[in-house]
């Protein structure tokens, strides 16, 4: 039983996350490493240090491509895998037409992301300069953007099913992500447009990588499904309300199917 559990949609942003730091790992340490820090033609005078695209439009572009299309495609079918457990009664299921528009909108946002970092790969910051600045504004955005509505989305859910505390755990998360990212960005852009591309570069790096924590934050969404695999366990709807009701009050819309569920659920609430 344990070993038909294993696979399960919380493997999907663990994938993703792996092969998005194992493709930064590897551009970065054949900049470091085979190529002893090499600086390439496309880099300004003054530059010590590699952009991510810089590196990725070396003879390694392949991995840059590689790997950004396979994190982005995981990291969406993560986001679409929670929408459809909510739908389906594995998690804990969205009751108000907000809650069902804001995840809808957050993915269409992570679609436009992740459109905007693949193209910024293929076209890569020697050949397609001005067209790679676009398309890597584009993926931050969307990213953030996505984010945001997700944010959104955990905070109803978290007002409305107050005992389930690890949707307010995920709404903080995100929201540390989209405050911490956001802040970083603007740094990123105003660097790189004074021409302090070395301070830009170091920038890029940790908002890279502190997406890959933003990636593994989806294993507490979809971690809890594991319980609900039996209809038994599962969410079963009673009525249904909007937020925005006119008495203002907000009950449980949906009950468990079993008494014990709670029980069952608490381990992965941390």
């Amino acid at each position: 039983m344990a070993a038909k559990g294993f696979v399960s949609y919380w493997m999907l942003p663990v994938l993703s996350s792996l092969v998005w730091l194992g493709m930064l790992l590897g551009l970065f340490l054949y900049w470091i490493v085979d190529t002893d820090s090499e600086h390439y033609p496309w880099m300004d005078q003054g530059d010590t240090i590699a952009y991510i695209s810089d590196i990725g439009a070396s003879n390694i572009k392949p991995l840059f491509i590689a790997g950004s299309s396979v994190t982005t495609v995981l990291l969406d079918l993560s986001f679409a895998a929670e929408r459809l457990l909510r739908h389906n009664g594995r998690l804990v299921p969205n009751t108000t037409r907000k809650e069902k528009i804001l995840s809808i909108v957050s993915i269409f946002f992570a679609i436009i992301g992740t459109a905007g970092l693949i193209l910024l790969t293929i076209f890569d910051t020697h050949r397609h300069h001005t067209l790679h600045d676009i398309f890597l504004l584009l993926f931050i955005a969307g990213y953030i953007l996505s984010a945001v509505c997700l944010c959104w989305e955990y905070q109803v859910l978290g007002v409305n099913n107050r005992n389930h505390p690890i949707l307010r755990i995920s709404f903080w998360l995100k929201l540390a992500f989209v405050l911490v990212e956001f802040v970083l960005a603007v740094i990123f852009v105003a660097t790189n447009w004074s021409n302090k591309d070395n301070v830009a570069a170091v920038f890029e790096w940790v908002i890279a990588l502190i997406f890959t924590f933003y990636i593994l934050s989806f294993v507490i969404d979809l971690l809890p499904a594991i319980r609900t695999k039996p209809n038994a366990a599962r969410f079963v709807k009673s009525h249904e309300h909007d937020v925005e009701s006119t008495n203002g009050h907000h009950g449980d819309s949906f009950q468990m199917a079993q008494n014990d569920y709670g029980r069952d659920i608490s381990r992965y609430e941390f």
